[in-house]
């Protein structure tokens, strides 16, 4: 336990989890920053993109956000012409949103920046140790904690 750890910390999943998730967002921040987009930005564009014009309700489900969260992330790459929503064609109801072509090039540019955070990363906490924790908090996410576990 570092000295800069609260001691009632390490009893609690959640307050140590949200710990190391502050930390590593504050580091990929750093290294994205001269792009002007957040990791929270750079992970978005980047699952607009992989999505192929994906429903908003789609990444919000994907990334575990509602729709106000997602709308909220997205208001200033919309503004700043990276991103832009559209009605479906088979459902107007539903929206979708893509990459514009500034949306792209913007990817692109802090892509590179994600890749020097990344390889940092794993040169600081190890390649199979990053694989680990990536498996591991994806298996987390995937869990229904509603449902209470059989006895």
């Amino acid at each position: 336990m570092s000295q800069a750890t609260l001691p009632g910390l390490t009893l609690c999943n959640n307050a140590m989890l949200r710990r190391a998730t502050r930390k590593l967002g504050q580091f990929y921040d750093d290294v994205l920053a001269p792009s002007g987009l957040k990791a929270t930005q750079q992970g978005l564009l980047y699952q607009i993109h992989i999505g192929d014009e994906p429903a908003m309700g789609a990444i919000a489900s994907a990334l575990v956000m509602d729709l106000s969260a997602l709308g909220h992330t997205l208001k200033p790459l919309i503004r700043d012409g990276y991103v832009e929503t559209f009605a479906d064609k088979a459902d107007r109801r539903i929206k979708r949103v893509r990459l514009t072509p500034q949306g792209l090039i913007k990817l692109d540019e802090v892509m590179k920046l994600w890749r020097v955070a990344q390889q940092r990363f794993e040169d600081i906490v190890g390649k199979e140790q990053a694989e680990s924790l990536r498996t591991a908090l994806d298996g987390i996410a995937a869990l229904d904690f509603d449902v209470p576990p059989a006895t």
